[in-house]
């Protein structure tokens, strides 16, 4: 007796709705004017190419994050737009202030966070900042308001008169950033901020950066290799590799970019497996494990129609669980990667949930 005619499970069209913002900000970015932007933006070391030709535009009031493979080019970009070292070519902007030609005046609306602590160890936390109010020429009275602020803020009161010497990584981090703060910078660049601080430290640390940006409206540029704190924090990401920028959006949109979301059925014996497979016209069946994948794009609509199909043929599923890609398939398929950064084989590598 012939089986039931195959169901398809519908394509759905792109959904065209205005992407998350994760800072809650509620005003279109597009609307905004630029706190950074770079056109052609290129460096080159001898014979290495770095940079070639990289265009940006970062809002006001947001935060960026630029992910690459170690050696893509992102401390690079941040050395070249906070007037450390000059670029071969292309034009850059802070603040609407030329980086090559007016670099005092970008100087003083930027504050830097690099990849290690830059912090004192044989002072204390609140000479630390104040040794930052004297290089920002305050006033003795204002500097010893500002550090007692800061520490209140980062919650270092009580170790505000301890050598940092003695502060764990998350406090020497909390610090470093307290630190950039002392000059009030409308913009800030965080050069990997989060490296080597443990799990907890690493979200306090986001919630801090969160702030700045919701409370005080500073624009964030951010490079890290931990990719679920792109996910997390940025309103718009960038992936550089080789140089080039070779993606940039939302993380939503960067995800819808690439193929592979599933939902993988396991049945209990063959039978039901066979009969399954008969019902979608593109899957994957696997005898050995007793499961099918059916392309999803991982909506309600489209589950619920895989969900139809099944129950009005009767055909029993032990188990249903849903594959999105994330941000380490965008990563690893964009720049083609065997060397992805170290963090991301820690992050969680596919978001399933079993249903």
């Amino acid at each position: 007796m012939a089986g039931p005619p195959a169901a398809s499970v519908p394509e759905l069209p792109e959904e065209k709705g205005p992407p998350t913002m994760n800072t809650a900000t509620q005003v279109s970015t597009t609307t905004r004017a630029a706190a950074i932007s770079a056109i052609g933006l290129r460096k080159s070391y001898g014979d290495k190419v770095v940079l070639d030709g990289i265009d940006l535009r970062i809002p006001e009031g947001t935060i960026f994050a630029l992910l690459g493979p170690n050696g893509a080019g992102k401390t690079t970009t941040v050395e070249i737009l906070s007037t450390l070292i000059t670029a071969d070519g292309g034009e850059a902007q802070i603040a609407g202030h030329d980086v090559a030609t007016d670099g005092d005046a970008v100087r003083h609306q930027i504050g830097v966070t690099g990849q290690f602590a830059a912090v004192d160890g044989l002072l204390t936390a609140e000479e630390n900042l104040l040794l930052m109010s004297d290089l920002h020429h305050l006033s003795k009275r204002e500097g010893r308001r500002r550090a007692a602020d800061l520490l209140e803020r980062f919650e270092l009161t009580e170790a505000g008169r301890k050598n940092v010497a003695t502060f764990s990584g998350g406090m020497r981090r909390k610090l470093d950033l307290a630190m950039t703060l002392v000059g009030s910078p409308r913009i800030i660049f965080l050069d990997e901020p989060t490296t080597g601080l443990d799990p907890r430290s690493r979200r306090v640390m986001w919630e801090l950066i969160r702030d700045l940006v919701t409370d005080q409206g500073v624009t964030i540029f951010l490079t890290t290799q931990y990719l679920e704190e792109a996910d997390q924090l940025a309103d718009r990401i960038a992936v550089l590799d080789h140089g080039k920028l070779v993606a940039e959006g939302t993380a939503d949109e960067l995800k819808r970019k690439i193929p592979g979301g599933h939902v993988r059925l396991q049945f209990a014996d063959e039978a039901h497996l066979a009969t399954a497979a008969g019902l979608f016209g593109v899957a994957t069946r696997d005898d050995e494990s007793l499961t099918l994948q059916i392309p999803s794009d991982g909506s309600i609509t489209n589950l619920r129609a895989i969900l139809d199909v099944l129950d009005n043929t009767g055909v029993q599923a032990e188990s249903l669980t849903v594959h999105t890609p994330d941000l380490d398939d965008v990563f690893l398929t964009l720049t083609g990667q065997q060397n992805a950064p170290a963090a991301a084989t820690s992050a969680t590598a596919q978001k399933e949930s079993n249903r």
